[in-house]
């Protein structure tokens, strides 16, 4: 990680280039051509051919990096400056393969091995939820079995769909079988609305894993629920997968599969506020779908919700 005295990447200044100038990289941070000397990467994953409702992901990562212009460098809360303290870039898109979901995960999984190398912290900005199995296989084979925490309206943990073991309802049933998880240590929040069957949910809590219905927070605080995850997380490496989907859709409507009464945008940015201290290797942010996003409200949100994430990375420290 970065050390005090060093210089860091820095966002591009509002009074050097304005907001809407320049070129479109995440949070106005340079480009780099790898995560060579990052440690922290953004890397868009532009795909929608796992969704199996509205398609429209494969637009997310260039809109949440157009959204993200309007961050400043500074959590005006935690006082946490992580351009201060980590050297943060943008390594631009995965080539993957449109019309081909299985070389896609390939694709995926090869690109993260090659940031994982030079040891970043990847920042995923999705795309649809398929992508998310192949990172973690590629985490386990720097991490080994990481810990999970996976905020999403749905389960993600189907068998089959239309016959097909790969897509963006699978991942998580994919990554237990490949024992890519440490089932003592994941936990879904956010999960709701309407099912299949009434076990719909049982699955997962049958596994070991703990389940958060967002009936069982409305109204609430998340500090509390974020103090027992942290406890449950321990020492051990985690992974922070945010479906956009988890957010009610009066925040977020611009996502393919929206579902009512879901979390506010406070309670997600608490959410994520809960993850500082753990010791955090990867996270993603994924399902914005730009052609259900005309306000731009859904991608300016995911992109708060990404800075947020980098202010509870090892090494984001507050600025001295």
């Amino acid at each position: 990680m970065g050390m005090t005295g060093m210089s860091f990447n820095k966002p591009l200044g509002g009074n050097e280039m304005p907001r809407f100038g320049g070129l479109p990289t995440m949070m106005r941070l340079p480009h780099h051509a790898s995560a060579a000397g990052l440690d922290v990467a953004f890397v868009g994953i532009p795909m929608d051919i796992g969704t199996s409702n509205r398609s429209g992901t494969r637009f997310g990562p260039r809109q949440v990096r157009a959204e993200s212009a309007m961050i400043r460098p500074y959590n005006m809360w935690t006082k946490i400056s992580p351009f201060d303290s980590l050297n943060i870039g943008d390594i631009g898109d995965i080539a993957i393969d449109t019309f081909d979901l299985k070389n896609s995960v390939r694709l995926i999984e090869e690109a993260y091995d090659e940031i994982l190398s030079h040891g970043a912290i990847p920042m995923g900005i999705g795309g649809d939820h398929t992508l998310t199995y192949p990172i973690l296989r590629a985490m386990r084979k720097k991490h080994g079995p990481v810990g999970l925490i996976h905020v999403d309206a749905h389960a993600d943990i189907n068998d089959l769909m239309f016959g097909e073991k790969i897509a963006h309802g699978t991942p998580f049933r994919r990554s237990f079988e490949d024992e890519l998880l440490d089932p003592s240590r994941v936990v879904q929040i956010g999960l709701r609305a309407t099912g299949y069957e009434a076990g719909d949910f049982d699955w997962p809590r049958q596994q070991g894993w703990r389940v958060v219905q967002a009936e069982e927070i409305w109204y609430k605080s998340l500090a509390p629920l974020m103090a027992e995850v942290r406890a449950q997380m321990g020492d051990g490496p985690v992974y922070v997968s945010f479906d956009i989907d988890s957010f009610d859709p009066a925040y977020a409507p611009g996502t393919g599969t929206t579902e009512p009464g879901g979390l506010t945008s406070h309670q997600g940015i608490e959410l994520i506020r809960g993850c500082a201290g753990l010791d955090i290797v990867g996270c993603d942010l994924v399902e914005v779908s730009p052609p259900y996003d005309q306000s731009g409200a859904t991608a300016n949100l995911a992109a708060n919700i990404l800075f947020e994430m980098l202010c509870v990375l090892p090494g984001a420290k507050p600025r001295d």
